[in-house]
């Protein structure tokens, strides 16, 4: 007799439980991990996960696995990972009730009373909140435009949108990677499983991204499986898989179906014997390696000739031969998708009664779990296998499909406690009870706000408009007018990230509120906030100003004028900024609306940033507002334009130690991962690049969840290129194929790749790179784009290496001169004309176009001293690297001059600041020009003995001359062909890939006696 799934051995699938069990062996020595396995139904990823759960077992670690659940376009917002926190409960109450307990957010998901139902009842707490739609918006208080001070990035990053709940939301996201990383030990690790990931909410979706992102050197390995042939075009899974497969931390695995051994394997321990290879060889074909369609044939009652051809048909054949009670049974069932808790089943049951026949409701349930129709997991009666009940639903008649759905609703409806809310939508939705939809959907998006699922809340909302006009009282059932829905709905969407979306709903809003000037003010000041979201700047701008000629109330104008300041200073009329963000500093002070208030002296300190010290203060005062607002989201971003306001002046330090501040204040109040978090930590590793800290970022330093994918990485070349890293060039190079998506990223990563191009020596590529980007941000931006001037010294200084090679074999570089003028032009326009916020270019500024001037006397062949020391001077007020690579072309150009004293002291200087912050290309350009020009420095030695022969560098010599082979053996008495082997080997030497760059980089090493 064949076994059934449950109790057949385990075989094959070797190579996947070995991944698997490394990955866990690996987070139980402290290196988490996450599996995405990914397969068609009925691969088998139920039965590895189960093998790999019970490895995981035997060898102590904890298991939990938990279950995304189909729910359409519903969704249970964080259902898998609030199941999972409720079972870790119960096994490790000692980890779980602490961290709960410390992290109140955590409540939301696993209520302080055990067995309250998920999301069951009345909502648990409720959103943060700060202004008439919610918390203060910012503009940054520091340096330039798009993209700021060259190099650097822009002075502010963009705020929580109206009603924004982030600050919560990523706290709970905190405390969820709390738990799950505090439960796994050395060498017992917590194995989480999440199966069905295809039919995650989006708030589960993100919480995985967080989670993922988080991790560091906890025991936590997650492996979440998922439905390959489910993922349509657009599926919103599509996506974040490939996102986290990026993850180094994160393994794909593919499923494939059976091969003939395992399926031959599968066969035998199915059926308890080898089975005939002719039978075989059928179910191989049928099933295509297909383990549930394999495992349908082998269990089937017909003989081999007579197999049904399909898996539906094999499907209907399993149940046409059961009783019709338990062919009944089933139907009920597959109408709540794969799963079905008991009570629920048998309320709806006992409401279809007359279906039964002369079976009880029991003994039909003996015989589907006998017959491998249904079974029991984890507390619920559940089909054997999803396509089960996918078949099972799917032949049912359309009316008998929305007969089970009333039945269903009916018993939700009697007894809230048998479900959530949203599973009562659905029914709802399938029945075509409209009202009952439309009251549902508005309580769950209740629920959905009070766990700080928006995305969910939206889905909940939008359900409600859709179906506003179809239900004649749905003002009374929701208690609300449809205005008051567009509203919540664009918060949502505001929320959840969808900008766009909260525009749409936001416009609507205010059509809506026609009649109702009163009630436009605040609609228009949401919409005003949600355009500046988007950079919709002017039109922010004349909603703004429509909110003011609507006459607020007095408790409105102060956030009405504070959004007209916001959206007047990114317009670039900083005169009506001033006026309307000082009047609503007065409006919000009479009124105690502290958190307007707050908004407001963040847009004053933008407008005084030319006096750092007013724009600190005002900063220093938002910051403290904002907190006594609860606001802490907003006093986060003051302590952000405060570092930025520090740094754009000059006041490296200082900028540090207030990024150090903020960053611990964000990881004490677990707002370590929300976007001014991010922010901060991001700013603070160009901080310390500058201040001439070029060690990688310390573990647990970097940021969790990358609100611009890539950013950290960008930001990180800075320090890779000035260490030397062998894959800084590769590292630039792969974000050039985003350069289109994202034009600060495309700045940061760019500048990088110029530089680190150049100090390979690939001097051509790197004038290219920089012409392209700059050409590029002109377009994206504007022609006097502040960051234009860093990447014009920067291509100038590529241009400069490339004269000086050619002259060196007396080539001609007219054409590298008319470009690097072209460059220092428009450096110098861009200084003049652009836009740096406080109306001049700040020490960065003027540090980058100090070097671009002295680099293009370089590229001139007129090297000067003056210059150079001019350029090491502007980058003085605190740039560590930039000073020391400005003593070595500073010694460069003196030594040019014959001033060898000079040149030896700037050189001593620049090897000891390269030697102390680890800038191996910068210490290995000033020993090679030591040895170039002869000069004594510690541990550099003479040019030529220890790298060529001396013939090697006679050949050499002549080869820098331009002399060919033919000519060199005339010159010095030996074969064109002993020629040859001498360029061949010094050629292998020095790495050269030709005559040209072999010149170049023995001139560069001293290995030629030139001076």
């Amino acid at each position: 007799m064949a076994r059934s799934a449950m109790t057949t051995p385990f075989v094959a699938r070797a190579d996947e439980v070995r991944r698997l069990t490394d990955a866990l062996d690996r987070a139980g020595a402290g290196q988490p991990g996450a599996g995405l396995l990914g397969a068609d139904a009925g691969v088998g990823k139920t039965r590895l996960l189960r093998r790999a759960a019970e490895l995981a077992e035997e060898a102590g670690a904890t298991v939990v696995t938990v279950h995304c659940v189909d729910l359409g376009e519903i969704g249970l917002p964080y259902l898998p990972f609030a199941e999972a926190l409720a079972r870790l409960r119960d096994q490790v109450p000692e980890v779980v009730e602490p961290a709960v307990d410390a992290r109140p957010v955590l409540t939301r998901l696993v209520p302080a009373r055990r067995g309250a139902g998920l999301l069951a009842g009345a909502a648990v707490g409720g959103r943060t909140s700060g202004g008439p739609a919610g918390g203060a918006a910012e503009d940054g208080a520091g340096g330039g435009r798009a993209g700021g001070e060259q190099g650097a990035p822009p002075d502010d990053a963009r705020d929580p949108a109206p009603g924004e709940d982030q600050a919560g939301r990523l706290q709970l996201f905190d405390g969820i990677a709390a738990v799950l990383g505090a439960v796994g030990r050395p060498g017992a690790p917590l194995l989480l499983v999440i199966e069905d990931l295809h039919w995650a909410d989006a708030s589960s979706r993100d919480v995985l991204r967080f989670l993922v992102a988080r991790l560091r050197d906890e025991h936590l390995l997650v492996v979440a499986s998922y439905r390959t042939d489910d993922l349509h075009r657009r599926h919103p899974l599509r996506p974040m898989l490939a996102e986290m497969s990026r993850h180094p931390r994160v393994e794909r695995i593919d499923l494939p179906a059976f091969t003939r051994d395992e399926l031959r394997d599968f066969a035998t321990a199915f059926v308890g014997h080898p089975l005939p290879e002719a039978d075989l060889l059928r179910v191989a074909e049928r099933s295509e390696g297909n383990a549930y369609f394999a495992e349908e044939l082998l269990d089937t009652r017909s003989g081999p000739e007579t197999l049904p051809w399909t898996l539906a048909d094999m499907l209907r054949a399993r149940l046409e031969h059961l009783d019709p009670a338990v062919q009944q049974l089933a139907r009920i069932a597959s109408v709540a998708g794969r799963r079905v808790t008991e009570p629920l089943l048998r309320a709806v049951a006992a409401d279809r009664e007359a279906g039964f026949g002369s079976l009880s409701l029991d003994d039909a349930l003996r015989e589907a779990v006998a017959h491998h129709v249904l079974v029991g997991e984890e507390g619920r009666i559940a089909f054997r296998h999803a396509l089960l009940a996918e078949a099972v639903y799917t032949d049912l008649l359309p009316g008998e499909q929305v007969a089970l759905h009333r039945a269903y609703l009916r018993a939700l409806r009697a007894d809230p406690s048998l479900g959530p809310l949203s599973r009562l939508v659905v029914h709802a939705l399938e029945s075509h009870d409209l009202p009952v939809a439309v009251e549902g959907s508005w309580r769950a998006a209740q629920d959905a706000a009070c766990v700080l699922a928006p995305a969910e809340e939206l889905r909940h909302l939008e359900t409600v408009l859709r179906l506003w006009e179809s239900v004649p009282d749905a003002q009374a059932l929701v208690g609300a007018e449809r205005v008051d829905v567009l509203e919540r709905a664009a918060d949502a969407a505001s929320r959840s990230g969808q900008v766009e979306r909260a525009i749409t709903l936001a416009r609507e809003a205010v059509a809506a509120a026609e009649d109702d000037p009163r009630r436009r003010v605040a609609l228009r000041t949401a919409l005003a906030r949600h355009l500046l979201a988007a950079d919709h700047e002017l039109e922010a701008l004349r909603h703004a100003a429509q909110a003011l000629e609507d006459d607020p109330e007095p408790r409105q104008l102060a956030w009405v004028l504070a959004t007209h300041a916001r959206a007047s200073l990114t317009a670039d009329r900083d005169d009506d900024a001033r006026v309307s963000a000082t009047r609503a500093v007065e409006v919000a002070r009479e009124h105690g609306e502290a958190a307007a208030e707050s908004d407001a002296l963040a847009t004053l300190a933008v407008l005084v940033v030319d006096d750092p010290a007013h724009a600190a203060e005002l900063l220093a005062t938002a910051e403290r507002r904002a907190r006594d607002a609860g606001d802490l989201v907003t006093a986060q971003r003051c302590t952000y334009n405060l570092a930025t306001t520090l740094y754009y002046d000059g006041q490296l330090a200082e900028a540090s130690r207030v990024l150090a501040r903020g960053l611990d204040e964000s990881a004490a109040t677990g707002l370590a991962w929300t976007e001014f978090g991010v922010a901060l930590r991001f700013f603070g590793e160009l901080v310390r690049y500058a201040l001439g800290d070029l060690t990688p970022p310390r573990l647990g330093s970097e940021p969790l969840i990358e609100l611009q994918p890539g950013l950290m990485a960008a930001v990180g070349l800075y320090a890779a290129v000035a260490r030397g890293d062998a894959d800084a060039v590769a590292r630039g190079r792969a974000f050039e194929p985003g350069w289109e998506r994202d034009a600060q990223i495309a700045l940061l990563s760019g500048g990088c790749l110029i530089d680190a191009l150049t100090w390979a020596g690939d001097v051509d590529e790197a004038a290219s790179v920089g012409q392209r980007l700059i050409d590029h941000l002109g377009r994206t931006w504007s022609e006097t784009f502040l960051g234009a001037i860093w990447l014009a010294a920067l291509t100038i200084a590529a241009l400069a290496d490339d004269a000086h090679g050619r002259r060196l074999v007396g080539g001609d570089a007219t054409a590298l001169v008319e470009h690097g003028t072209a460059l220092l032009a428009r450096a110098t326009r861009v200084a003049e004309r652009g836009r740096p916020r406080g109306g001049r270019l700040g020490p960065e500024g003027r540090a980058w176009l100090a070097r671009a001037h002295a680099e293009h006397a370089r590229l001139l062949g007129a090297d000067d001293p003056t210059l150079w020391q001019a350029a090491r001077d502007a980058y003085a007020y605190g740039y560590r690297y930039e000073v020391a690579r400005c003593e070595w072309r500073w010694a460069g150009a003196l030594l040019d001059a014959g001033d060898r004293a000079a040149a030896t002291e700037r050189l001593r200087v620049a090897l000891a600041e390269a030697e102390a912050m680890g800038a191996e290309p910068l210490a290995r350009a000033v020993r090679d020009l030591a040895r170039r020009g002869r000069l004594d420095l510690p541990g550099v030695r003479g040019p030529g003995s220890d790298v060529l022969t001396a013939r090697e560098v006679e050949v050499l010599r002549l080869v820098s001359r331009g002399l060919s082979n033919r000519q060199i053996g005339e010159e010095l008495f030996i074969s064109a062909k002993t020629v040859s082997v001498h360029v061949s080997n010094l050629l292998a030497k020095l790495g050269a890939s030709g005559r040209t760059e072999a010149a170049t980089l023995a001139h560069r090493r001293g290995l030629l006696d030139e001076t």
